[in-house]
């Protein structure tokens, strides 16, 4: 970033710092004189010093960052909090909205939680172990064929140790990197917040006190249906085969506890929000303490009583897998149903067309997250199925919902595919269209058609990204409806689609065989894919980076709806940032051009926007690249929306936007005086004297590369009084997801 490999940290640590040039660390003062005379002597003021800051390794550091991807579909509800429309904060149209949102979310820790059980405590403990034909092919099952490990109570108890691992798990990792990043505080603010947008609020980017209660929330959920898996399928041998009276009452009294639990658990979940107008350091330590560890002794409570000796008890079918997914699935579809119902109403109050999906962006993200968990759900509950099963066909399965769930995944793809195809038609009928533009803008009478058919295919598939709204909405709706049948066929009919589909049409037969192999066959190979995926993102740095693009997005907001979702690299960089710009201008009296491109751009926004009116007015911006109107602007209206945007315009010194017609990430802030022309993208049509090779087309990247960026970026700093140009520094190519302050 610097173009210097002589580079000295000036400040943070080994996950993000800020650098200079080694020349530079003496020519700026960074506190006050002792007699208060501004910058110290040697501090130079004739020209300015370029800084980087560095924060990739917040979201592509080390290997467990892989691991992050078995928390995907958390991310992604976690995003449709902040996708509600733009409408005055605190109206109970609003706080419904966050509440929605949040249930969802509790719902995707249940349906975890339920396919760990499944694997562990159904296909395993229960199927597998109980059937002496599967324990001959997995030996080490042995142990459970007969003996005091026979009785099925004890088998489940066993196996629950895996689920209830898993919850631990979830519970520790939210706990470390809730220290890590939730408890950094945000630099004190004297004045009042904007009521333009959340983002310049004291307490936004410190949600320690949340995250503290959703987190005790879902680890107790998490727990109790390991509980509840357990305890009633014990509860329902004592009630149906007549076992002891004292264990039946014992079962009756755990079916209330574990109710009265989950009780509790929606409470909290619905009880609090996010505390943004100040700087919330309060922990509700009963809660955060004693609801884990009361749903704790009700799982060593349910443990115990199903491990309790009952004569001639046996495993046979399957545990009630499609009461408890089919649940999960209805509650999930109603949620969503809900939540679009309350979007739509805050999206009328205050219309702006370019919101996605006219407000209901978020209940389509919601309904997306779902359909991912019941996928990576199923695919490893059919794939562990089919492992321990093999081709004998002596085990029932996994839930026959589960098996419906995947028969629809075809019929989803090909809706998906044909709107992908649909998309890239008329993109090439508009590369077609905008070839005489092309030529005409470069200033070609008669081009190479080659050369001029591939900037216009570049400039039309880049505003493909415009079009994804419209593919958002229709993979959300497509997935809602054929959900709500999968569900509907599974519990009225209690088979397979194969199963169910027998005696009727030929079609029908033949569509249901195909779809439920064709489905399985989908959903094992999405399962192999994901695992490989994050098997090779571990070892290797390059794919951890790639994934670390989809994190720069996924986790720049604080975790406000699900706390096992990745942390909010946000919650370290904004402060970051805010504190050095911040000590640096009062310190030295200076003044500041902070660049950013792509992600960084929003970084640098959001800074900006924590920053005091009197700091902020000594900020000048330079975005490149940015997304922060294109994507942030439409998919997350109530903070980037146009009135947001406009008022940090008017609150900093200066803001230029510069961007390409090829860049599918990056565009225009549609703001007056703001947006640059856009670059050429090539730099030249063809060969010149300058450009004597044929010059690449560019796209997201490489912005320096272009003469223009250093003349806009001149042009800052002659207006803030820094000078023309950075002596000694070149045009380099910002790595993406980096933000410099020179």
């Amino acid at each position: 970033m610097l173009d210097d490999p002589r580079t000295v940290r000036i400040t943070g640590d080994d996950t993000a710092a800020v650098y200079r040039r080694a020349d530079d660390v003496d020519d700026a003062g960074d506190t006050a004189d002792p007699d208060g005379a501004g910058a110290r002597p040697h501090a130079r003021a004739d020209r300015p010093v370029p800084e980087a800051y560095v924060w990739s390794n917040l979201t592509s550091g080390n290997g467990t960052r892989a691991l992050w991807l078995l928390l995907l579909p958390f991310m992604v509800v976690n995003l449709a909090h902040w996708m509600r429309p733009a409408a005055r904060a605190g109206t109970r149209a609003v706080r419904l909205y966050g509440l929605l949102v949040r249930l969802a979310a509790l719902s995707l820790t249940v349906l975890l939680v339920a396919a760990a059980c499944e694997v562990a405590l159904d296909l395993t403990a229960w199927q597998c172990a109980g059937t002496h034909a599967c324990v001959e092919r997995h030996t080490w099952l042995a142990f459970l064929d007969g003996g005091w490990w026979g009785v099925p109570g004890r088998r489940l108890a066993l196996a629950a140790l895996v689920p209830t691992a898993l919850v631990a798990l979830l519970w520790y990792l939210s706990h470390r990197t809730w220290r890590a990043y939730e408890s950094q505080e945000p630099l004190p603010r004297t004045d009042g917040a904007d009521t333009v947008t959340t983002l310049s609020r004291p307490g936004f980017w410190y949600g320690r006190r949340l995250v503290s209660r959703l987190r005790a929330a879902h680890t107790a959920a998490g727990l109790l249906t390991v509980a509840a898996t357990v305890g009633t399928a014990a509860a329902r041998h004592d009630r149906e085969r007549g076992g002891a009276a004292l264990l039946d009452v014992l079962g009756h009294v755990l079916e209330v506890v574990l109710l009265a639990g989950a009780v509790c658990v929606v409470w909290v979940v619905c009880g609090r929000g996010r505390t943004e107008e100040r700087l919330d350091h309060k922990i509700d330590r009963h809660i955060v303490r004693r609801l884990p560890l009361g749903s704790a002794a009700v799982l060593a409570l349910s443990l115990v009583y199903a491990a309790w000796s009952r004569p001639g008890w046996t495993s046979s079918g399957r545990l009630p897998g499609d009461v408890t997914f089919g649940g999960i699935a209805v509650v999930q579809g109603a949620v969503a149903v809900a939540l679009a119902v309350v979007a739509r109403k805050l999206y009328t109050w205050d219309p702006e067309h370019r919101s996605a999906l006219r407000g209901l962006g978020g209940p389509a993200v919601v309904m997306l997250a779902c359909a991912l968990g019941g996928v990576m759900s199923g695919g490893v509950a059919q794939r562990v199925a089919d492992w321990l099963d093999g081709t004998g066909g002596v085990l029932p399965g996994p839930p026959v919902l589960l098996t419906w769930q995947a028969s629809v995944i075809p019929a989803v793809l090909f809706v998906v595919l044909a709107l992908c195809a649909l998309l890239g038609r008329r993109a090439l009928s508009r590369a077609k269209a905008q070839e005489s533009a092309v030529e005409k803008e470069y200033g070609v009478e008669r081009g190479d058609p080659g050369r001029t058919r591939a900037i216009a295919r570049a400039r039309a598939m880049a505003a493909l990204t415009d079009r994804a709204p419209l593919l958002v909405g229709v993979t959300s709706g497509a997935t809602l409806l054929l959900g709500t049948a999968a569900v509907v066929g599974a519990l009225v009919s209690g088979k397979t689609p194969v199963g169910a589909a027998e005696g009727t049409y030929a079609f029908v037969e033949g569509a249901a065989r195909v779809g439920q192999a064709l489905g399985s066959w989908l959903i094992g190979f999405a399962f192999l894919m994901f695992v490989t995926w994050g098997r090779r993102a571990y070892k290797d740095p390059h794919a951890r980076r790639t994934i670390g693009i989809l994190w720069d997005v996924g986790t720049f907001w604080p975790r406000a709806a699900h706390p096992f979702a990745p942390p909010c690299y946000a919650e370290r960089a904004v402060p970051d940032l805010t504190w050095r710009m911040t000590t640096w201008t009062r310190a030295t009296g200076g003044r500041l051009v902070i660049s950013g491109h792509s992600q960084g751009s929003v970084l640098a926004a959001a800074a900006a926007w924590q920053l005091e009116p009197a700091d902020r007015g000594r900020v000048a911006l330079l975005t490149y690249g940015s997304p922060i109107e294109r994507l942030y602007g439409r998919w997350f209206p109530a903070h980037f929306g146009p009135d947001a945007l406009k008022a940090l315009h008017e609150d900093v010194d200066r803001w230029r936007n510069l961007y390409r017609l090829t860049d599918p990430i990056g565009g225009p802030v549609r703001l007056p005086d703001v947006d640059c022309v856009p670059f050429a993208d090539p730099l030249e049509y063809g060969r010149t004297t300058l450009h004597p090779l044929p010059a690449p087309l560019l796209g997201h990247s490489d912005y320096q590369a272009d003469p223009r960026f250093a003349r806009e970026r001149a042009d800052l700093l002659a207006r803030l009084g820094l000078g023309a140009r950075v002596p000694g520094q070149a045009d380099p190519a910002c790595v993406p997801n980096e933000a410099q302050a020179p």
